[in-house]
C-alpha cells in the first residue's frame, strides 16, 4: 500500500489513457430523458465498460505501473468486486494469479464474475475486510498488494474519465461522483480543477453512512456510523487518512440520497434508456433528480452496472432492497 498518494498531472493522465487502451472503452456521454425544472442531466456511462465498471481503468493502470518482478507471487486486493474484476481481467492476460478479499455484503454477481476470471475469492465480514484495506495484509496470502483507492496510479486511471467528459461536453456546472473511498472523485476532480476550476465537484453518499460529508464539515477525517445495505459500491466508516488531502483539494461538497431515491433512479434509467446501473452509479442520478445537486447542466457518473439480479428484480417490481 502506498503511504503517499498524489493527484495526477496532465502527463500522468495521458500515460494512463495509453496504458488502458485495449482494456477500457471510451464511454459515451448521454443526455438523460427526464423533465427536471432547471436541470439538464448527462450520464457518463461507465457501466458500459468491459465487466461493467469504471474500475477497469484504475486496475489496469495500477498493474502497468508495477514492475513485473513484483507480481511473480501474485496479486492481493480487498474489493467489493469491481476493482477486483479489473485486476483479474488484466492479470489473467499477464498470467498473474489474483486473490480478492471481498466483504460478505458484496453482490454475488460480482463474486461469480471474479471466479469466472480465475480469481480466488475470500469473503469475510465487513470489519475484517476493512482491516485488509487499512493494513494491506491478509493472513496466509502472499502477493503484491493493490489498494483499490489509495494508490496514485489508481487515481490517475480514474482521472481518464474526467478527461473524456471534458472532450465531450466543454461547458457544464456540476459533476456528481459516487463516494466510496475517494479515488474516483479525486481523479475526476483533479482534471476539473486543472481545466475547469470554476466547476462544482460533488460527492454523493447514502443513508448507510456519510464519511465525506462529515470530513468536509469537520475539516478532517471523522468516524461515522455505517450500516451496509444494497448499495455496496459506496459507503464506509471514515475518509482514509491518505486520501483526505486529495479529497479536500478536489471536492466542493457532499450530498446524501436515500435507498428509495436510488431505487427510483435505477427504475428510471432502465425504463428511459435501457441502462442498468448499480446502486452507487444510480445514486448520482438520484442526487440530480431530487435537486440535491443543484441547478444547471449536471454530469452524473454512472460508475457501474453490476447489480445483483435479485435486487434488480425487486427494484423493477417497485420495491427497495434491504
Amino acid at each position: 500500500m502506498n503511504s503517499t498518494v498524489q493527484l495526477p498531472s496532465a502527463a500522468d493522465v495521458d500515460a494512463a489513457r495509453a496504458n488502458i487502451k485495449g482494456y477500457a472503452r471510451r464511454t459515451p456521454l448521454w443526455r438523460l430523458d427526464a423533465e427536471v425544472p432547471g436541470v439538464n442531466v448527462y450520464l457518463k456511462l461507465e457501466n458500459l465498460q468491459p465487466l461493467g465498471s469504471f474500475k477497469i481503468r484504475a486496475a489496469v493502470n495500477a498493474l502497468k505501473n508495477r514492475d513485473s518482478d513484483s507480481l511473480r507471487a501474485g496479486v492481493l486486493s480487498p474489493s467489493a468486486g469491481n476493482f477486483g474484476l479489473g485486476l483479474a481481467l488484466a492479470a489473467k492476460s499477464m498470467g498473474v494469479p489474483v486473490t480478492i478479499v471481498a466483504p460478505e455484503t458484496a453482490a454475488q454477481t460480482k463474486a461469480d464474475a471474479l471466479a469466472a476470471l480465475g480469481a480466488k475469492v475470500i469473503r469475510v465480514p465487513f470489519s475484517d475486510w476493512w482491516q485488509v484495506l487499512m493494513t494491506g495484509r491478509f493472513e496466509g496470502v502472499r502477493g503484491a498488494f493493490f489498494h483499490p483507492v489509495a494508490d496514485s496510479a489508481v487515481v490517475a486511471g480514474n482521472a481518464t474519465i474526467g478527461a473524456e467528459i471534458l472532450e465531450d461536453l466543454a461547458d457544464f456546472d456540476t459533476v456528481v461522483v459516487p463516494y466510496g473511498g475517494g479515488g474516483l472523485i479525486s481523479g475526476i476532480g483533479s482534471v476539473m480543477r486543472r481545466q475547469k476550476p470554476g466547476m462544482r465537484v460533488l460527492a454523493v453518499e447514502t443513508e448507510a453512512g456519510q464519511p465525506a460529508a462529515a470530513a468536509l464539515a469537520a475539516g478532517r477525517p471523522t468516524v461515522v456510523d455505517y450500516k451496509p445495505g444494497f448499495v455496496d459500491g459506496i459507503g464506509s466508516t471514515t475518509v482514509l487518512d491518505e486520501m483526505w488531502p486529495l479529497v479536500r483539494e478536489t471536492v466542493d461538497g457532499a450530498v446524501c440520497v436515500s435507498y428509495d431515491e436510488i431505487a427510483d433512479a435505477i427504475r428510471l434509467l432502465a425504463s428511459k434508456h435501457h441502462v442498468i446501473a448499480e446502486g452507487a452509479g444510480a445514486a448520482t442520478v438520484a442526487a440530480a433528480l431530487t435537486g440535491k445537486a443543484g441547478k444547471g447542466d449536471i454530469v452524473c457518473v454512472i460508475s457501474g452496472g453490476n447489480l445483483d439480479h435479485t435486487r434488480l428484480r425487486t427494484i423493477l417490481n417497485g420495491e427497495t432492497p434491504a
